[in-house]
């Protein structure tokens, strides 16, 4: 693995400031419970309860957006693994490519159907670094310093993707480019954007917005909004 002094770190900046307003408003909303409903969802319906489908990718965020050139991107992966690896752009491409289409959820009540994604596998993630038997948990953490936790089920699983295009285009900045993850089973803010670590854990640790009131699992279909 490159020591983090080998990041060209100097060609990465952050624009803008953290929105303290709607991290305030967000964090009201998990004490409140906005947007729970208890509606009772067949399994066959595609909605999520509470959800509405929109027909455009809203961005969202804390104000800070990071410029991550190419030629600067890293991808550390570390932790209770056998193989820590340290991928930079042309690495990273190099690994072998799949495309999913996946429906994602956001937690203020917005899904968004068929995205067409691209990129690498978690599963072939996975069978590079060899997670050792006691991680149980990943943590992935964003060049903003963001961070968000799932279960290594949620993490192996057939549609979770670490993805550099979104419908045949390269993710934009604002939607998580270079790379972000894309959990589909869970609320979108798993999916973290942005990605520049992922670090296997034997012990959970709670992310930005986990640590702010919003649910440990996630999970859409039951609702799982809000701790």
């Amino acid at each position: 693995m490159a020591d983090d002094d080998q990041i060209p770190g100097d060609k990465i900046s952050l624009e803008g400031r953290i929105k303290d307003k709607l991290v305030a408003k967000k964090e009201r909303d998990a004490a409140e419970g906005r947007h729970l409903t208890g509606e009772y969802v067949p399994e066959h319906r595609r909605l999520p309860p509470g959800q509405h489908r929109v027909e455009k990718w809203p961005v969202l965020d804390l104000g800070i957006t990071p410029n991550v050139p190419k030629e600067a991107f890293r991808l550390e992966v570390r932790g209770a693994i056998d193989n820590p690896v340290s991928w930079d752009w042309a690495a990273f491409m190099a690994q072998p490519q799949v495309e999913m289409t996946s429906d994602i959820h956001c937690v203020t009540s917005w899904s968004l159907y068929d995205m067409r994604w691209a990129g690498i596998s978690a599963r072939h993630l996975l069978s590079i670094v060899k997670p050792k038997p006691e991680a149980h948990h990943v943590l992935f953490v964003s060049y903003d310093n963001y961070t968000t936790n799932v279960r290594m089920s949620d993490f192996d699983d057939d549609d979770v993707i670490v993805a550099h295009s979104w419908n045949s285009q390269p993710l934009a900045k604002d939607h998580g480019g270079p790379v972000r993850i894309v959990i589909p089973k869970r609320y979108f803010w798993k999916s973290a954007k942005w990605v520049n670590r992922i670090v296997f854990m034997e012990r959970d640790m709670r992310g930005y917005w986990e640590e702010r009131g919003y649910h440990n699992e996630a999970d859409p279909w039951e609702e799982e909004r809000y701790a």
